[in-house]
């Protein structure tokens, strides 16, 4: 069958399957470790550990959204794009899969970040997988995982820096062990515009090699997904095709009741051929670049856990140890309007050693309070080179470069560390109100070796059209050690529980990132030497967050609502700034903004069977205050509205039947909607005033997606369509002149056909 044939069958069945309801009865929902049943009816109620205990999320005074193995499996979920999209107040910036940002409630102000830390961590278990918004960051496979908790809001005193606005947590899951288990899941898609196909496979297997004592866990995943995107540069259709594959092993040991060891490996090699980008005016879906853009990863992940349950406390140590492998090589012609060739080629090794170490007490009593210990140790080693074309050069008659063209070169070593205490104490005033109070004390420093390398004039000769052999000047070694930063974060909360089904909260919470120190610090620009100096860095920023919520369940838990409301005071923001006369970037602060919204959550079964929800968020983030040196060299204005939409939200449903009577089936959609927002400031950096010609807007879209599907046994088959009125909305507009091609949009229409089989 060829691609068309199969697409039109697909659209067919899609089409055609919800036609043989016969009689209208709920499908029992899968019982994950995660939920449970109040009752017997109702929804599922949801324990999350953001608090690091176990609690309904019912009670947690933090505003969560938080997703089950089977919602993510329904929803076609597998990356951090597709829980952005169902998560309130989020948004996510793709540029290519392993270079993506989040945004929460608004805290961001290009959503590019380059040379930041994240304002929003992603956590795969106690790992943060994020570092700087000019990094390769992996997009790790979500299958198999415990549960996806996604905390919005300052998170800083239990996760400390770079949970500025949230933090996203990925739950592995661990061995079972008292069964055998194994399930599939596979996932063949087509998207007809592209001729595109897409696959993903994932396996797993869970044996337990001592009953209720010892069990081993492991899964592979495979992905091959055809891109959508044609380079019209290097000539290749559907250049941004991903290739991702590996996998995961746990061991788990409980030689007693009280004591358990936890051991995993887990390794991904995640490969997307090009990135994303495109330039609207070359036609649909066309980029621009004469090499591929490439944001590889390779990465390893080590965690052992040990967990001791005494009579009074819980304790907890977490060792992980992370080591990722990337290359971040971009085509930055687009600096020079495509004038010359400028290539960068990133290569750079990030290892990271965490531990936390963790006492919870026991709930009961007056008093809960949780107290622990936080190490990060990261290493970065980054070999960086610019280079032009050998036909370029000869073509010029510039000489004096080597073979490959290298104008500049520079090898560094970076090492950091976070060491924290942090501690939570929650009095029960009532039976019904309680206080929370939590702090967090941390330092951190840097130290940066820079080895030998070289630089050029490459830049003055080839605009200047100088024919003349180029003279590598040498940069010497050098060794920065930059002083120590200390750092406190709280929050104060108050919480009252008039009932079992509604809690009511208000809290104010605070965050930060860690200083940033500019790798060029002290450098002078080659095109023009008056430039800016780059500064040395950005100290850290300030945010306090200030909150109201409210957390429902009515009707015998079939009517569920999670509000909340909150004001956010951002002050000394750290930015990304470009130098005019040769776009090098670097960091720094400025003044203020604020972010103000309303966020809520709500889910009715309003019969057996038919569950609707509704997520949603307005938000007003904007600049509050600027003097006239940080407007100028940030191109920032008051009032300037921060990369965030007003409106975001997401309506969706699942039906659950019976198909001829016997076979159980299901529907569901999703609509899904962003509006419109910048993307960057509106003026040009070092020129008070002058607007940006890179100022843009994203567009406002809304998706819908529709799957069906139907229960044979062990066996459950989904059809699905995905961005069926085929948009080509952009949702994500590059912040710099680097790149040519700076738009992202959404993936044209696609459908497929998931099997998930329970062995």
């Amino acid at each position: 069958m060829n691609r068309l044939a199969y697409a039109a069958s697909l659209v067919a069945l899609l089409a055609g399957a919800s036609a043989a309801v016969a009689q209208t009865t709920p499908v029992p929902a899968a019982q994950d470790s995660d939920q449970k049943r109040d009752n017997s009816t109702g929804l599922e109620e949801i324990l999350v550990t953001a608090t690091r205990r176990a609690e309904r999320l019912q009670d947690v005074p933090i505003s969560i959204t938080a997703f089950s193995q089977d919602e993510l499996t329904q929803k076609g979920i597998v990356g951090v794009e597709g829980i952005a999209r169902e998560t309130p107040g989020v948004v996510l910036d793709h540029r290519s899969d392993n270079n993506l940002s989040v945004t929460t409630r608004g805290i961001s102000v290009n959503g590019y970040e380059a040379g930041l830390q994240s304002t929003t961590t992603v956590y795969l278990d106690d790992l943060p997988l994020t570092t700087i918004g000019n990094s390769v960051t992996l997009d790790p496979s979500l299958f198999d995982v415990e549960r996806v908790e996604f905390l919005r809001g300052p998170q800083g005193t239990l996760f400390g820096s770079g949970s500025l606005s949230g933090a996203l947590r990925i739950l592995t899951k661990s061995p079972d062990l008292n069964r055998v288990d194994a399930s599939v899941l596979t996932d063949t898609g087509y998207t007809p515009d592209a001729g595109a196909v897409r696959q993903r496979y994932n396996g797993m297997v869970n044996v337990p090699l001592v009953d209720d004592k010892l069990g081993v866990r492991v899964v592979g995943f495979y992905r091959h997904e055809d891109g959508y995107v044609d380079n019209v540069g290097t000539g290749v259709k559907n250049s941004n095709t991903l290739k991702d594959w590996g996998g995961r092993g746990i061991i788990l040991w409980k030689p007693t009741d009280r004591l358990s060891i936890r051991l995993m490996g887990l390794y991904e090699d995640s490969h997307p051929q090009d990135a994303s980008l495109v330039t609207p005016s070359l036609g649909d879906r066309k980029r621009y670049t004469t090499m591929p853009d490439l944001y590889t990863s390779k990465s390893q992940l080590y965690n052992a856990t040990i967990d001791y349950q005494f009579d009074w406390a819980h304790l907890t140590s977490s060792t992980s140890y992370g080591y990722q492998d990337g290359l971040f090589d971009v085509d930055l012609a687009g600096t020079f309007a495509l004038a010359l060739p400028f290539n960068l080629f990133d290569h750079g090794i990030w290892k990271t050693v965490v531990q936390e170490t963790r006492l919870v007490s026991e709930k009961g009593g007056r008093f809960d309070w949780t107290v622990g210990t936080y190490y990060l140790h990261r290493d970065q080693y980054l070999a960086a080179r610019e280079a032009s074309t050998p036909a370029y050069l000869a073509t010029h008659g510039i000489t004096g470069l080597p073979a490959d063209g290298t104008f500049y070169s520079n090898v560094s070593n970076s090492s950091s560390y976070e060491l924290a205490g942090f501690g939570e104490l929650t009095y029960h005033i009532t039976d019904t109100l309680s206080a929370i109070g939590g702090l967090r004390y941390g330092k951190y420093a840097t130290t940066v070796d820079v080895a030998p390398g070289f630089n050029s004039l490459y830049f003055a000769y080839a605009l200047g059209g100088i024919r003349a052999p180029l003279a590598l000047t040498p940069t010497p070694a050098s060794s920065t050690a930059y002083p120590d930063a200390e750092k406190a974060s709280w929050k104060a909360s108050l919480t009252y529980e008039p009932s079992h089904d509604l809690t009511l909260y208000a809290t104010v919470s605070t965050g930060y990132r860690t200083p940033v120190y500019n790798a060029r610090a002290g450098s002078v620009s080659t095109v023009s030497p008056t430039d800016l100096v780059i500064p040395t860095g950005a100290s850290s920023d300030d945010l306090t967050n200030y909150e109201i919520g409210l957390k429902g369940r009515w009707w015998d838990g079939r009517l569920t609502a999670n509000l909340a409301a909150y004001y956010i005071d951002w002050q000394n923001l750290q930015v990304q700034a470009n130098r005019v006369s040769d776009s090098v970037q670097f960091a720094t602060n400025i003044g203020a903004a604020e972010s103000k919204g309303l966020e809520a959550e709500v889910t009715l079964e309003p019969v057996h069977g038919l569950v609707l929800g509704l997520n949603a968020a307005v938000n007003d983030a904007k600049v509050t205050g600027l003097s006239a040196q940080e407007a100028q060299i940030s191109g920032a204005v008051n009032g300037a509205s921060l990369a965030s939409p007003h409106l975001q939200g997401s309506f969706f449903g699942t039906y659950g039947y019976t198909l001829f009577g016997t076979i159980p089936g299901f529907s569901g959609f999703q609509v899904q909607h962003v509006g419109s927002f910048p993307v960057g400031f509106p003026n040009t950096p070092g020129t008070l005033g002058k607007p940006s010609a890179l100022y843009d807007h994203t567009d406002s879209y809304t998706l819908l997606n529709l799957q069906t599907g139907a229960t044979f046994g062990k066996v459950t088959a989904t059809l699905y369509g995905e961005n069926l009125t085929n948009s080509r909305a952009i949702t994500y507009v590059h912040p710099e002149a680097f790149v040519y091609s700076r738009y992202a949009i959404v993936r044209p229409l696609t459908f497929g056909l998931r099997l998930a089989a329970d062995l």
